[in-house]
């Protein structure tokens, strides 16, 4: 059964009006045909008029959405099934929120990374709610540099509340392993390419977001905090969480417009969580094509352009 946010209820009014004149119809025998079209005409400009005005909060709470794919059906999707995983840092242990491997992108093999939340309560818990301990960015950096062992490009897919927070996950180095992968990625030698498909929180996603390209879909955000945690720091209460999303310009467009990232993949009208196999064709199209235009520049040219393109992030003149 889909979820709907408070935002889309006018959809679902009429979609269950567009279910029930069918059964109308069926049921009577009745040609209901005309009045299900001027229905569905209706719920086209209803979406049409809702997901094109959009505020910063909506667009925040669609990067939640329930019913929205993650990296795992991101990989499957782009890959045909062709996903390989593989597990552990050869440290610690295998962090369930960090998934990664090779799989073939129309042939090319291409090393997937990214956080993996779960579909339900039990899974959440099993995938930590994509939160990574430090041993899942070690696995992440093992993989990466896997891939540069073999001259493979690196996609990886950031969907995170943040780094886990937990005193085990600082006892272990969880800011080293962030820092570490940040300085390891500036290097590598292969094309990468992040793609922000829900949430980008802070050093969570900068832990396997440094790349030749960096993407957003339309409706997710990247920013160094979240709406509700700017809102309790700076009133001391999640109720201004709306002006928090607007003042932190963590939309696409804005990071876009900011120089923050590189580019923006549209997403279908009524967003990825109701066309998820437009989306994954979307993603899949852009990776061909940048995986290509990447690996016609040097090496040692892609590791100057990188360096310099987060180097001007944050510059004032």
């Amino acid at each position: 059964m889909s979820v709907y946010l408070d935002f889309e209820e006018p959809l679902k009014a009429l979609e269950e009006q567009i279910v029930q004149t069918k059964e109308i119809g069926e049921n009577t025998g009745v040609d209901m045909a005309d009045k299900i079209k001027a229905l569905e005409k209706k719920l086209q400009e209803k979406t049409k008029e809702i997901f094109s005005s959009l505020t910063p909060w909506q667009r925040v709470q669609l990067s939640r959405h329930p019913d929205r794919p993650y990296t795992l059906a991101y990989i499957n999707a782009v890959s045909d099934n062709t996903f390989q995983e593989l597990h552990g840092d050869r440290n610690v242990k295998d962090d369930k929120a960090m998934v990664g491997g090779f799989g073939l992108l129309d042939g090319e093999t291409v090393m997937f990374i990214g956080q993996q939340k779960g579909i339900n309560t039990k899974m959440r818990q099993y995938r930590n709610f994509g939160m990574p301990n430090p041993e899942g960015y070690r696995k992440a950096l093992r993989l990466m540099k896997l891939a540069e062992k073999f001259d493979k490009p690196i996609v990886t897919f950031i969907d995170t509340p943040g780094a886990f927070p937990g005193l085990e996950a600082e006892e272990r180095g969880q800011g080293e392993a962030i820092a570490r992968n940040i300085y390891e990625m500036m290097r590598l030698k292969v094309p990468v390419i992040c793609i922000i498909i829900g949430e980008g929180a802070s050093g969570g996603a900068l832990g396997i977001g440094v790349g030749d390209r960096v993407v957003m879909l339309e409706n997710t955000w990247y920013s160094v905090i979240s709406p509700e945690s700017c809102s309790s720091i700076l009133w001391r209460s999640w109720d201004y969480k709306e002006i928090a999303a607007d003042a932190l310009k963590l939309t696409s467009v804005d990071m876009k417009k900011n120089k923050l990232v590189d580019d923006v993949i549209t997403e279908p009208l009524n967003g990825a969580h109701r066309s998820q196999e437009e989306i994954f064709q979307s993603v899949k199209s852009y990776l061909k094509t940048t995986i290509g235009e990447l690996k016609s520049i040097k090496a040692e040219d892609r590791i100057n352009e990188r360096i310099d393109k987060f180097c001007k992030m944050g510059v004032w003149e």
